[in-house]
C-alpha cells in the first residue's frame, strides 16, 4: 500500500487535484471579498446629453394638456420639421411621416423629431434650417387672428355671412338645377352685397345689419344679385334661342317660363320674381344662368374660362356687351370702395372664392359647371 502512495501514478493526480481545489477555493474567497467590498462595481457614466433629455421632458410636462387648436398647430409644426429633415435624412423623415399619417399622438411624433434633432445638434446647416421654423413660429404668435383679406374683417362681412347662410337651401337648389357651383354663385353675390352695404349705410344701420338679411335692389338693378332688367330679358331669350351663342340646350329652355302671356304681365312677373324680399330663388337662378351662358360662349370661341371665377364674376358685373372672348381676359368691373379702399368687383369675388370663408356651407365641387352630371 505504501508503495502505491509513493508511486508517481498516485502522487501526480493527487497533488494536481489538491492544488486545483485550493485554487478554486482561493478564487471564490477573493471573489466574495471583492463583491462585498464593492471592488467589482463599474463606475458608469452620465450621458453627455442628459441635460437635453431633461429639458425635453420638462417641455412636454408643461405643455401636455392643450386644446384642439394647439394640437393642430403642433401637427403643422411636425410637418414643417419633417420637411426640413427630409432635405438631410429622407429615410428618417419617411419613418416619422409614416407614424404621423397613421394617427399617432402629435407629441410622440414631436419627440421622434426631438431625438433626431439631438443627434444632429452639431449639424450646422440642419440647425440653421430648423431655427428658421422656430423663428417663424415665434412670429406667428405675435400676429393678429384677423383675416389676411382686410375687407373680411369688417362688421358688414359678419352680417353677410349670417344672412347668406339663411339662403343655403335656395342656392343649393339653383346649383343642382343649373349645374353651376354654389360657391361660384355666392362669389358674385358677395361683390354686389358688399357694395350695397357700403353705399347704403343708412339702410344697413336701420334694418340690414340688425335683421341679418341681404339687401334687395329694386331700382336700376334688381334682387340680391343686382340683375338689370335688360340682362334678365337677355338671359330669358338666350335660353329659348338655339341659334344663340349663349344657348345651353333644350333642358334649360323652360327654367324661366312665365305664368302670364302678355308683355305687361311678363314684365311685372319678372320684377316681382327678382325683388321678392322673402324668397331670393330667382336672383340666384338668373345669376347662375348668366354665368353658364357666358361660360358656354367663351368655350365655343375656344377660350375656356370655367376655371376662372374672377373672370366669370367680372363678366357678371359688366354684362353681355363686354363679354368678348379673347386669349387674355382682364379682371375688373365696378370699383367697390370698402372703408375708402378700392377693390374691383372681380377681385372681391376671387378673394372670397379662394378664401375658405363659408366653405362648410359652399364647398368646391369637382367642377365649377355641370358638377352634378355623371360621367
Amino acid at each position: 500500500m505504501k508503495k502505491l502512495f509513493k508511486s508517481k501514478w498516485f502522487k501526480i493526480p493527487f497533488y494536481s487535484l489538491t492544488f486545483a481545489f485550493a485554487a478554486i477555493g482561493f478564487f471564490l474567497t477573493v471573489s466574495y471579498t471583492a463583491i462585498r467590498m464593492g471592488w467589482t462595481k463599474e463606475g458608469g457614466i452620465v450621458d453627455a446629453n442628459n441635460r437635453y433629455f431633461q429639458e425635453m421632458q420638462d417641455k412636454y410636462d408643461q405643455d401636455f394638456k392643450v386644446d384642439s387648436a394647439t394640437m393642430v398647430q403642433k401637427r403643422y409644426e411636425a410637418m414643417e420639421r419633417i420637411i426640413v429633415l427630409n432635405e438631410y435624412y429622407p429615410q428618417n423623415a419617411q419613418y416619422i411621416l409614416s407614424v404621423l399619417q397613421k394617427g399617432a399622438d402629435e407629441y410622440e411624433v414631436l419627440r421622434m423629431l426631438d431625438a433626431v434633432d439631438l443627434q444632429l445638434k452639431d449639424n450646422k446647416q440642419y440647425q440653421k434650417a430648423l431655427s428658421k421654423i422656430k423663428f417663424n413660429a415665434k412670429r406667428a404668435k405675435e400676429v393678429s387672428n384677423l383675416s389676411a383679406f382686410e375687407w373680411m374683417n369688417i362688421a358688414e362681412w359678419k352680417t353677410f355671412k349670417e344672412a347668406v347662410s339663411k339662403d343655403k337651401k335656395l342656392i343649393d337648389s339653383v346649383s343642382k338645377q343649373t349645374g353651376v357651383e354654389g360657391r361660384l354663385i355666392v362669389s358674385c353675390l358677395v361683390g354686389e352685397q358688399i357694395r350695397l352695404f357700403n353705399s347704403s349705410r343708412e339702410a344697413y344701420k336701420k334694418w340690414i345689419g340688425p335683421l341679418k338679411v341681404l339687401s334687395v335692389e329694386s331700382q336700376f338693378s334688381f334682387g340680391v344679385t343686382g340683375i338689370k332688367e335688360q340682362t334678365a330679358m337677355n338671359i330669358e331669350h338666350n335660353l329659348k334661342d338655339p341659334g344663340s351663342i349663349y344657348y345651353l340646350g333644350p333642358k334649360y329652355e323652360g327654367l324661366l317660363d312665365f305664368v302670364g302671356q302678355d308683355t305687361a304681365a311678363i314684365n311685372k312677373e319678372r320684377i316681382d320674381r327678382l325683388t321678392d324680399f322673402h324668397n331670393h330663388y330667382y336672383s340666384y337662378l338668373y345669376a347662375a344662368l348668366f354665368l353658364k351662358q357666358v361660360k358656354v360662349q367663351w368655350e365655343k370661341e375656344g377660350y375656356p374660362i370655367d376655371k376662372r371665377p374672377e373672370i366669370l364674376a367680372t363678366l357678371f358685373n359688366v354684362g353681355y356687351p363686354q363679354s368678348k372672348p379673347k386669349p387674355n381676359p382682364r379682371v375688373g368691373g365696378s370699383t367697390i370702395k370698402i372703408y375708402e379702399k378700392p377693390y374691383s368687383f372681380g377681385a372681391i369675388a376671387y378673394q372670397f372664392y379662394y378664401s375658405g370663408e363659408l366653405f362648410d356651407l359652399f364647398p368646391f365641387e369637382k367642377k365649377k359647371f355641370d358638377w352634378n352630371e355623371k360621367g
